[in-house]
């Protein structure tokens, strides 16, 4: 049984070694032995490839400007572990994950006897939430984000007032499938009967899929572009400006310190369920509740600028799509200046593609390594590079201090890839370089 927080924390990562392995029979075992904890959280369950932690994000500070009390479950982390489960933005102290910890340890020893086999990582973390959420600290709502897929998701056991699909791509194709088709699958794979699901997917066959399962299950879907629509879009100077109309009402000239048109896409989704909350769910939601949670929501490592002049900004666009929309942000705000990249990712990305995007932006491009099982080595990563200014450095910190002083004081430092990689650049940068 373990003691510490440290202990707890390390037997969690220690369930690493199972690796992932979709499917729900040990979850609902778990919940079965605790007697179904997810039975009593009022959910909210977002899936897609991107946007989820972000989506969460607006969704969550709209429902606590008006009041409530809003439990999330997200991954990864950036700045500490807790941050995976908590109340109104505020990770849950160390005392109460360590508590946690020894409910569920006796359990996955439990089931690692069976012929289920023991829990992930992934698995076990869930299983703390729900426990947590249902039966220690019940909130008026928890937002729960999708591991990976849906279908199979370990959070796939909830069965929530509304279901979200942010959007998707191809991510995580060796599990999910490699057609956008069998992705759209897995993430429509959350739908529940008669449970309602706002969507951004905007690919003709994945959405066709997502209605399909729908349809199956008496679900209503709600779709960005044709049951709410963004429109009188611009970038800001601090972030964007739109309006939405949805099929309740329109709001005008909203506005986010979240930059990018994917981040108004996020923005939009979780205007269309909190207005969905609001209309039949009789959540007491103003308007200025909604104008003020998309304008006060950040979230960390995406699109965030950790310092001016040079402008450093740090995004955790760790697949195609996500390098796609930070490329496009790059575009709509800082068109005319010189961009020095730093780039690492992880074995099972299209890191080929990702860098060609890069490259249309960069005018220099560095590479690196950092220390996690599934980083690619710099020079692996260069073996795939057209650009003609291309650098390597397995030190990335030696090459940031150095870089900082270096550029002209209008040039930007982007730094891009893991979210695990940027969660390290965060730390390292906040702590003054040392």
């Amino acid at each position: 049984m373990v003691r510490t927080y440290k202990e707890a924390v390390d037997w969690i990562h220690s369930r690493l070694s199972f690796g992932v392995k979709p499917g729900l029979k040990r979850m609902e075992w778990m919940m079965e032995k605790l007697g179904h904890p997810q039975r009593r959280i009022k959910a909210i369950h977002v899936g897609g490839t991107n946007g989820k932690g972000s989506t969460v994000c607006f969704l969550r500070h709209i429902l606590q400007e008006a009041g409530y009390r809003v439990g999330t479950f997200t991954s990864p982390y950036v700045e500490q572990f807790n941050e995976r489960i908590s109340i109104n933005g505020q990770p849950i102290c160390d005392v109460d994950l360590m508590k946690l910890v020894q409910v569920i340890q006796p359990l996955a020893e439990e089931l690692e006897k069976t012929e289920l086999g023991g829990p992930t990582e992934f698995e076990v973390i869930t299983a703390m939430a729900l426990y947590y959420f249902g039966k220690v600290n019940v909130q008026d709502v928890v937002i729960f984000e999708v591991g990976l897929g849906g279908r199979l998701d370990s959070t796939n056991v909830i069965y929530p007032l509304l279901s979200v699909i942010t959007n998707v791509g191809y991510d995580h194709i060796h599990i999910l499938g490699n057609t956008l088709e069998q992705i759209a699958f897995e993430k429509a794979g959350i739908i529940k009967a008669g449970i309602p699901v706002v969507t951004a997917i905007d690919q003709p066959e994945a959405v066709r899929v997502v209605e399909e399962k729908a349809v199956s299950v008496r679900s209503k879907v709600y779709a960005l572009g044709r049951d709410f629509t963004v429109f009188a879009h611009e970038p800001t100077s601090d972030g964007e400006r739109f309006s939405l109309q949805t099929p309740f009402t329109t709001y005008h000239d909203v506005t986010t310190a979240m930059f990018g048109e994917h981040q108004v896409k996020n923005a939009a989704l979780a205007l269309m369920a909190a207005d969905y909350l609001r209309t039949y769910y009789s959540f007491l939601i103003e308007r200025e509740h909604m104008y003020n949670g998309v304008r006060k929501a950040e979230w960390l490592g995406r699109f965030e600028k950790m310092n001016d002049r040079p402008l450093i900004i740090i995004d955790g666009a760790h697949n195609e799509e996500g390098i796609d929309s930070l490329v496009a942000t790059m575009n709509a705000h800082y068109p005319n200046h010189r961009v020095h990249v730093l780039f690492t990712a992880l074995r099972d990305k299209p890191v080929t593609a990702m860098i060609r995007k890069l490259e249309t932006i960069a005018h220099t491009l560095t590479f690196t390594t950092f220390d996690f099982p599934r980083a690619l080595s710099a020079e692996q990563l260069a073996e795939q590079a057209t650009h003609p200014n291309v650098q390597c450095t397995n030190d990335w910190k030696q090459w940031l201090k150095e870089k900082r002083t270096q550029v002209e004081k209008d040039d930007i430092i982007l730094i891009t890839g893991s979210l695990y990689f940027i969660s390290n650049v965060r730390n390292f940068i906040k702590n003054k370089y040392k």
